[in-house]
């Protein structure tokens, strides 16, 4: 049985918003309510790392935490600003893997873009810190990520997980295995010379991609149904915006991304009130309004 405190973060990379609203994804929209937010980074690395210190996407207009960081973070840093009351766990560390393994947790990861890479030094600083981390080779490796994460869980028993997947069959060439057409058919080229990018191509390709993401990952949505869960794209990408394609610049397709998540147990220490955040907060109200 997984620990309710455990906490499942996943990142569809490059996943649109649009591609996200529009696909057929029962699962993933069953986390919670689809939210459009803003991505921290306009390329994967620089996304990951400023979400691995807490700053996640979010809505800079929203009233509610965790959809605007601003109003309340799912995770802070110590030392990565000014506390909020709402933030809803703080963290030691130099970023948040390290900061939960210090509070007990096991610390799973995969990704499978090439910035994840362990064999480089970029792909080292982003995952060095997890206790056991796979990278598939390529991209479309979503089915290898699954099962080396299924057998990861089964080994952690009971024990609070942190999990990281980052989905690759989104990203550019959007292919994944089994697919109709084949890697090699990239329709979302960055300065493509020979003109065949192809936007209705682009969102065919991206939204199937993403559905079989969405069937792959039903059992670990599954393991976590108690527990935390984050969804969100890294970043987007342009399909002829402004003559624009793909991503690595600042653009609001780009920018623009899903977040969906649901909060259960406190990913907090040991002795701590852990109790699911509207409870804690319900209880502070009926103190407030009876005191």
């Amino acid at each position: 049985m997984l620990d309710p405190a455990s906490f499942l973060l996943i990142t569809l990379d490059s996943c649109r918003f649009d591609t996200f609203h529009d696909a057929h994804v029962p699962n993933l929209k069953a986390v919670g309510p689809l939210h459009r937010a803003m991505a921290p980074g306009y390329f994967t690395y620089a996304s990951h790392q400023a979400m691995f210190v807490g700053f996640t996407p979010g809505d800079s207009l929203a009233r509610e935490p965790f959809l605007n960081p601003r109003q309340g973070k799912f995770f802070r840093m110590v030392g990565g600003g000014r506390q909020h009351p709402r933030d809803y766990i703080v963290l030691e560390g130099a970023n948040i893997i390290q900061g939960l393994a210090r509070l007990g947790y096991l610390t799973l990861g995969t990704g499978a873009v090439g910035w994840f890479n362990p064999a480089t030094p970029t792909g080292r600083a982003l995952i060095g810190d997890f206790d056991r981390y796979f990278y598939p080779g390529n991209t479309y490796s979503l089915p290898q990520q699954i099962a080396w994460v299924e057998q990861r869980l089964r080994e952690a028993h009971s024990r609070r997980v942190f999990l990281f997947i980052n989905v690759g069959e989104t990203h550019v060439p959007y292919y994944h295995q089994g697919a109709a057409w084949p890697p090699e058919q990239n329709p979302c080229l960055n300065l493509n010379p020979n003109n065949t990018n192809d936007t209705a191509r682009c969102r065919l390709q991206q939204r199937a991609c993403l559905e079989f993401a969405d069937r792959q990952l039903a059992p670990i949505l599954e393991r976590f149904r108690q527990a935390n869960i984050l969804i969100c794209a890294d970043h987007g990408d342009c399909w002829g915006e402004d003559d624009l394609w793909a991503h690595g610049f600042h653009h609001p397709k780009v920018l623009e991304v899903p977040l969906v998540f649901r909060l259960g147990e406190s990913p907090a220490p040991p002795g701590a009130d852990r109790r699911p955040l509207w409870r804690r907060w319900a209880s502070h109200l009926k103190r407030a309004l009876t005191s």
